[in-house]
This record gives C-alpha cells, structure tokens and sequence, in this order.
C-alpha cells in the first residue's frame, strides 16, 4: 500500500550527551588514526606529537565557535553548516561553503572506501601468510573487489532514513573504533618492547633532498588535519539533541570530551608506531605492524575497523542525502516518485517504507564513492589531500567569521585579534598541506606509471610499476 508521508526537519530531538559523543568519536576516529604512525615518522619527535596537541586545541576551538552558530538570534534553528552560513554570512558566501562541504563528504567517503578495502585485503594476507608460515610468500591482492564488497553493503546501509536512526550505528561504530586504536596501540608498545630499544629521531625519516622532505612534510600534516576536524558534520550531530540543556552546552561537553579520548589514542598509535619501525614505519598502522604478532588479533583489528567504517561511511554521507532528498521535495512537492513512500512488512522486524527516489539517489552516491575509490587508491596523499582542503576554509574560516559576525566582535579588539591570527595560521599549513598533497597524488600518474598499492618486504604500502 502507498502512503504519503510529509518530509519535516522538526523531528522529535532525543540526543544525549553519549549519543552525541558517539557520532563524534565515529567521525572522527576513523582511517585518519592509521596513518598517523607513518605522519610521526615524517615529523620526527618532537614535531609529530605536538602538531597533532596542536590540531586537537584547534579542532576544540573551532567546534566551540560552530556548536554557538546552532541557534541564530531570531530564535531559528541552523540545522545543517550551509543553514548556518546563509542565515549569519548570507547568500553569498552559501556557495563556496556548500561546494567546499559537499566535496569534502564525498571525499571521505572514497576514503572509507580505500581504508575498508585495506583492511579487508590485510585479513586475506595475513592468513595467506600465516598457512604458508613465510612473511616472503607471494600474497599480494588487489583492492578492486574489496571495493565494491563494501559497496554493496553501504547500498544498503544507507536506506538508513537520518541521523537520528543511526544512533546504534554510531555507538557500534565508536566501540569498534576504541578496540582497533587499543590493539594499534598495544601491538606498537609490545613491537618497542620486544626491539628493546625506541626507533626514530628528531628530524624523522631522512631523504634524499631538502624538497622530498618538504613534500613529505605536508603531506604528514595534511594526514593530522584530516584525523581532527568534524566541522562538516557538526551542525547535523548537534540538531539530534535534546534541550535543556541548551544544546550548544552539551556539544561543548561531548567535543571536550571526545577530542580528549582522541587525542590520547592519537598520541599512543602516532608515537608507538613509530618507535617500533622507525625509518620503516608503514602509511597503514595495521598494515605494516603484526606480521610476528599473532594473526587472529591483527585480524580483529583490521575486522573491527571494517565495522567502524560501515558506520563512519554513513556519518558522513547522511548530510548528502538530506541535501538532495530535502532540495527534491521542495521542488517538486507533489511529485509521486520522489514523496511517495511504500510500506514493506516483514515478519518478525518492524514496517519499512521504501522511496524509490530515495533508493536511486543513494545508490547512485554509494556507486559513485567505490568508482573513484577505485581510481584513485592512494591512501596518505588522499587523506592529505581531504584534510588540507577541510582544514582551513570549513574548520576555521567559517567558524571563526560567523563567530565575529554574530557576537558584533569589532574590529582590532583583543578576541578579534587572536581570532583572525588563528585564521591566518591555519591558512598557512592549509596551503602547506594541499600543495604537498596534490604532489604526492599525481606524482605516480604524471610519471605515466602504471601503479598498484601492493606491500613489501618491508611490511609497508608503497605504489609499485
């Protein structure tokens, strides 16, 4: 039977403080984790942690200014980061903010998609490795059928209608995220204690010149800009909750929080996978590390990292669909395809209603996510690429301007002053960062190589001819 049922954003908002730091954790902890060994061992000691101590205050400062851009002074709920945009920057300004937005979800989306399949070609080669007891053995695999296995599940993961039906996704999602950073973790400590000895040194990996090192510099630091910011999201995550109390107030707390328990494992995976492989630190953390750990725990990992992002994957892609779903049925309000929906009973499980717009444009979306991911299965320089173009523009830009703009801050006072230096700063490493990334990506095609993410001796990624 067809019924008619009306799209409304006033739904009913029943979000806690731990659903709220769930959605978070699930954002952010997610591939950006496994390659902070590997942007460590670029940086070196001391500029390593404290880039990513740097990033986690920037990260707390920006989420801070947004979460007060929630409620407008009218009283109006900004409910998505462009709404909030439009209503205190004006309409102007919407464009750029929602092309920036939109393009960064879809790219992390490839992401997930390059780390899933990652993850899933490790489980195969560990076992493959562990029947032939020889970490020599011919086990390579390619990441194309990986691929569209995750596809296929996010297909139909997102007929998840919104955010606030995902709630126990994100707490799955958040528990797995805890146990892969924990086994990353301990695999690094117990690799330092059975070398006997910490790897690495101030300066980090040396290369052959003063611009590869510069390069792999940026790219480090786009790797940790890419592991923090949540900003893309966190208008939709804080739209979930409940009040009172005020829902800027229980955001702040769940950013304090979550940013906290990040950065704590951040440190731990960054700093301990690096003093266990040093110049050999691999771009994937679990990609390079287990190899004489036991298989069955490498295994879970990379496993629970599968199940994290099935859930971090919808995160981040939900805003897309409300976009195009909301932006359709206004435009279109009595058209069938897109309003109608069909209750399916199933026995044993609560009615489902199928859209059939909704059903084709997320399809669509999921299809177009694992072609690109296929295409371009990078996985640092991709990651550096997402974080230089979040960092500055949608984590600190936005923010920053529409903070000034609604609390009238003058110009030249004291909070001006550090607001717009912020700004400027984060400029800068944006820049840094994007140059360095747009290098290290097309580096293998401007040689005309033909590349394949394979593993080496050496227990590391690398792209090979």
């Amino acid at each position: 039977m067809a019924v008619d049922q009306q799209h409304s954003l006033d739904h009913n908002r029943t979000g806690t403080l731990w659903t709220c730091f769930a959605h978070i954790i699930t954002a952010v902890i997610g591939s950006g984790v496994l390659s902070l060994a590997w942007s460590t061992a670029q940086l070196g000691w001391i500029a390593g942690p404290v880039s990513m101590l740097c990033f986690a205050f920037v990260t707390y400062v920006s989420s801070s200014l947004l979460s007060d851009c929630y409620m407008s002074p009218n009283g109006r709920r900004n409910i998505t980061y462009i709404d909030a945009v439009k209503a205190i920057l004006g309409e102007k300004q919407t464009y750029v903010c929602g092309l920036l937005q939109y393009m960064i979800l879809f790219g992390t989306g490839i992401a997930y998609v390059i780390t899933t399949s990652t993850s899933m070609r490790a489980i195969q080669r560990l076992n493959c490795i562990h029947e032939k007891k020889s970490e020599t053995a011919s086990c390579a695999y390619g990441d194309s059928f990986y691929m569209l296995v995750f596809g296929a599940v996010q297909i139909f993961f997102s007929q998840i209608p919104g955010f606030r039906n995902m709630e126990w996704l994100s707490i799955v999602a958040a528990t797995m995220s805890f146990s892969y950073s924990s086994i990353g973790f301990a695999l690094g400590l117990a690799q330092v204690i059975g070398n006997g000895w910490i790897k690495g040194s101030i300066a980090g990996i040396p290369t052959n010149t003063t611009t590869q090192k510069v390069w792999k510099v940026s790219q480090a630091l786009g790797d940790v800009a890419f592991a923090y910011p949540y900003s893309i999201i966190l208008l939709e995550i804080q739209d979930t909750l409940k009040s009172p109390p005020p829902e800027n107030q229980t955001m702040k707390k769940a950013s304090m929080g979550a940013i906290v328990v990040t950065t704590f494992f951040y440190l731990c995976c960054g700093s301990f996978g690096y003093a266990a492989f040093g110049d050999e630190t691999p771009g994937n953390l679990l990609g390079g590390i287990g190899l004489s750990q036991p298989y069955w725990l490498i295994d879970f990992a990379n496993a629970c990292i599968i199940v994290h992002l099935v859930g971090a994957y919808q995160v981040f892609s939900q805003p897309i669909f409300a976009l195009v779903e909301r932006f359709s049925a206004e435009q279109y309000p009595n058209n069938d395809f897109i309003n109608k929906y069909y209750k399916i009973h199933v026995p044993l499980f609560p009615s489902l209603s199928l859209n059939v717009f909704r059903l084709c444009v997320r399809t669509t979306y999921v299809i177009l996510t694992t072609v690109v991911a296929m295409l371009f299965p990078y996985f640092n320089q991709v990651l550096g690429l997402l974080g230089a173009l979040n960092f500055w523009p949608l984590a600190i830009y936005f923010p920053v301007k529409m903070y000034i703009v609604q609390r009238k801050i003058e110009s030249w006072t004291r909070k001006w002053i550090l607001l717009q230096t912020l700004s400027v700063i984060c400029f800068f490493v944006t820049m840094l960062t994007l140059v360095g990334s747009i290098q290290g990506l097309l580096r293998p095609k401007l040689s005309g190589e033909i590349v394949m993410v394979v593993f080496n001796e050496k227990k590391e990624l690398f792209v090979r001819q």
